[in-house]
């Protein structure tokens, strides 16, 4: 047990910059923008706890699924990286496309709470590629002696980030109206430029696991 705290300050810090809860709830205010208000606290609802799941999943999970596979961490981080960086590099580069698709998905046709909840609300605007891929090498991460310790901590870890998600999509809307249009705008470019960033970053750790893969079959 005396391994769970280290194992949530590893996971936690790393799971709120690449999951970044307020930034994502800006997009989330976007696309319910046409819902009503108990259907956004559902949405809401739906979505802390899918996130969650995802988390957990790929904490849990991840490691063994990539070996069933035969799939290295270092391709995840290469193509979890490169998805994160790309979405990140389309809000950058074309701002005003973003913003009138955000606004043809809120004036047009909404589906049932159930369609959006999971895709793409959960995957891949809040728990994503990047996301996973970060999950997926906490979690390979385990020690040899006391893994429930360090589970328990991831797991408390990716709990507070769903908390968190749940709370800032709940007042996404209030938080949207208290700032402005102007400032919500500047807030989002920031988020995207930050998200490029960790892509960028999540890419890096590939390539370094290849070097170092490189040099020891060398």
């Amino acid at each position: 047990m005396n391994s769970a705290l280290p194992a949530f300050l590893l996971a936690f810090p790393a799971l709120f910059s690449i999951v970044n809860p307020p930034g994502a709830a800006f997009i989330f205010n976007d696309i319910a923008a046409g819902y009503s208000v108990l259907d956004r606290a559902r949405l809401a609802n739906r979505v802390g706890l899918y996130s969650l799941l995802v988390m957990l999943g790929a904490l849990w999970g991840g490691a063994y699924i990539l070996s069933f596979f035969g799939i290295s961490l270092a391709a995840l981080r290469l193509a979890g990286g490169a998805v994160v960086a790309l979405r990140a590099w389309d809000l950058l580069s074309a701002p005003e496309r973003q913003e009138a698709r955000k606004q043809e998905q809120a004036e047009g046709p909404h589906g049932k709470v159930e369609d959006i909840a999971f895709f793409p609300l959960t995957l891949p605007f809040t728990t994503g590629p990047g996301t996973i891929a970060v999950a997926v090498a906490l979690g390979a991460g385990r020690p040899e002696t006391g893994p429930a310790g360090f589970f328990i901590g991831m797991s408390a870890a990716a709990l507070t980030i769903a908390i968190i998600v749940w709370l800032c999509y709940r007042s996404a809307d209030r938080v949207g109206e208290f700032i402005g249009t102007s400032a919500r705008r500047t807030i989002s470019r920031l988020s995207a430029f930050l998200l490029l960033c960790i892509g960028a970053q999540i890419m890096i750790a590939g390539l370094l696991d290849v070097a170092a893969l490189i040099r020891t079959s060398a």
